[in-house]
């Protein structure tokens, strides 16, 4: 097990979930002190440690022993957003591509995939992806795919 420091380190000191800066001297009783929160996989293999991320306490404490769900920003106009997390996981562990998102016009799918490819980067910095708006049926696609 890793010490707060040391994962809020790896994490730039940013909350997992919120994506918001987390202040590494407020006390840890704070609701917007640090916490980490250790994600277990579904089926963890034998001995596997829990990935240990940083959050702030209010928002560890929200998320509680639930599936964490990390929200698409109200700034962007998105139709039936799929779900970040498992989207994330999903082509970390598949590949390919899906859709994730439609929106009314070409310039705010490329807003919501310029948002997305940036959160991702901190949220599975491991995962390589890139985005793209596809026309179709008077509305755009947001797709996102591994590179």
């Amino acid at each position: 097990m890793s010490t707060l420091t040391e994962v809020g380190d790896r994490a730039d000191w940013r909350c997992w979930l919120c994506d918001e800066p987390v202040d590494p001297d407020m006390s840890v009783n704070d609701p917007r002190g640090p916490s980490i929160d250790a994600v277990t996989a579904e089926k963890p293999k034998k001995g596997a440690p829990a990935q240990e991320r940083l959050a702030h306490r209010a928002c560890n404490t929200r998320k509680g022993a639930v599936k964490a769900v990390v929200p698409w920003p109200s700034s962007l106009f998105v139709v039936d957003p799929a779900p970040i997390v498992e989207t994330a996981d999903r082509l970390a562990r598949k590949r390919g591509r899906e859709v994730v998102a439609r929106c009314p016009t070409r310039d705010d799918a490329e807003q919501a995939g310029a948002w997305l490819v940036d959160r991702l980067s901190r949220l599975a910095p491991d995962l390589a992806v890139t985005t793209t708006a596809q026309p179709g049926g008077g509305q755009f696609l947001l797709v996102l795919a591994t590179a």
